[in-house]
This record gives C-alpha cells, sequence and structure tokens, in this order.
C-alpha cells in the first residue's frame, strides 16, 4: 500500500479490460450477518463515498447509528468487474469506495456528509495520505438529485472553512451513482476481522 502509483487517471482505451461476471465476495456482513447483496428495505436509502483505503472508511460508516449495511468495492472507474490487484494497477479507472445503506429517520444524508468532509482530507488529489493513486481519491457519488444537491452544497460551504484554516482547493469528485463492483471477501469489514489493522483514515481537524 505505500509504493508510489502513477497520479494520472487512466484513459479509457487504456483500462484493463475486466470480465464478464461479478468476483467472489462476501455473503454476509461480518458483524450483523445480513447478506452484503441485500435490496435497499423501503424507506431506506443508499449513498456511496471515496475516502482514500476503504478498510478504515468502512469501519467510520458501520459504527454511525441508523447505518444498516455498508460494503467495500470499487466504483467510477472504466473496467468491469474488476480485482483488487487489478485497481491497484491503477489501470482500472476504479476509486476505492464504501456503499452504505441507512434509515433516514435515523441518520440524514447531511449527517453522513458530515462524517465524509470531517474524516479525511478532500484536498490531496490523487492520494490520501501514504496511499498514493486514482483508487484513493476522494468522492461522492449521489443517488438521485437531492442528494446531489446537498453535496454540492456541503463541498461550497466546507471548502470555505478549509480555506480559512490553510488548506488548498477541494478535489472532490461529486458523480451520479456508478456501477458499484464488491471487492474481495477478505476485504469486506476488514478491521472487524483484523481490530489492529492498517487504517490511514485522518481528518484535517476542521470541523463541518
Amino acid at each position: 500500500m505505500f509504493f508510489s502509483r502513477p497520479t494520472d487517471m487512466v484513459r479509457p482505451e487504456d483500462a484493463l479490460p475486466g470480465r464478464p461476471n461479478a468476483i467472489p465476495t462476501a455473503e454476509t456482513h461480518f458483524l450483523s450477518g445480513i447478506p452484503l447483496k441485500s435490496p435497499v428495505p423501503e424507506g431506506f436509502e443508499e449513498a456511496m463515498f471515496g475516502m482514500g483505503c476503504f478498510w478504515g472508511v468502512e469501519r467510520k460508516f458501520w459504527q454511525i447509528p441508523g447505518v444498516w449495511l455498508t460494503m467495500a468495492g470499487f466504483a467510477a472507474g472504466y473496467t468491469p468487474n474488476p480485482t483488487y490487484k487489478e485497481t491497484c494497477t491503477q489501470m482500472t479507472g476504479h476509486n476505492e469506495v464504501v456503499r452504505v445503506i441507512y434509515d433516514p429517520k435515523v441518520v440524514s444524508y447531511d449527517d453522513l456528509l458530515r462524517v465524509f468532509w470531517e474524516n479525511h482530507d478532500p484536498t490531496q488529489g490523487m492520494r490520501q495520505g501514504n496511499d498514493v493513486g486514482s483508487t484513493y481519491r476522494s468522492g461522492i457519488y449521489t443517488y438521485g438529485p437531492e442528494q446531489a444537491e446537498a453535496a454540492e452544497a456541503s463541498r461550497t460551504a466546507f471548502e470555505g472553512k478549509l480555506a480559512a484554516a490553510g488548506y488548498g482547493a477541494v478535489t472532490t469528485e461529486i458523480l451520479p451513482a456508478p456501477t458499484f463492483f464488491f471487492a474481495e471477501d477478505y476485504h469486506q469489514q476488514y478491521l472487524a476481522k483484523n481490530p489492529d489493522g492498517y487504517c490511514a483514515l485522518r481528518g484535517t481537524g476542521v470541523s463541518c
């Protein structure tokens, strides 16, 4: 995870070809036992974020009351059904992301955005700390116009606070939610299975 990687986004025509079928992953969430591929329950909503290495990001979100299910995977790239090793080459275009299913009666999307902004540095471009490459870029992937509007508004507000604290421009991409590809079994809820495992998640100290 610590060696240098290219920081330029791969061109679609140069991306790895991938495969037509999904790679194997865990059947259930390690902590809750809920099937990872469960449909979104009625009245619940989904969200997707990229904040660097997805191990620490997933733990941050599963700890939030009102979050029903979390899962680690890849999105916003070009290679269909990529493997982790393929994404590490930076030749798939994908970002490491966490998809969240939550109960909006308990936790709002604005609350999730606050967790997003306060727990990584969204000014670093194609990296997050020692993790370098397009797979570690900051991203919000929205489900519908209301989420998109909230995400854009939060970026504008937080960028002003970061600037006042001496940080550069926010590099976070905000896009309609692309196809989510599950990461392999061992990545799912990694820090629940390996409590002393690697976690690079760090905020800037600026509150949202």
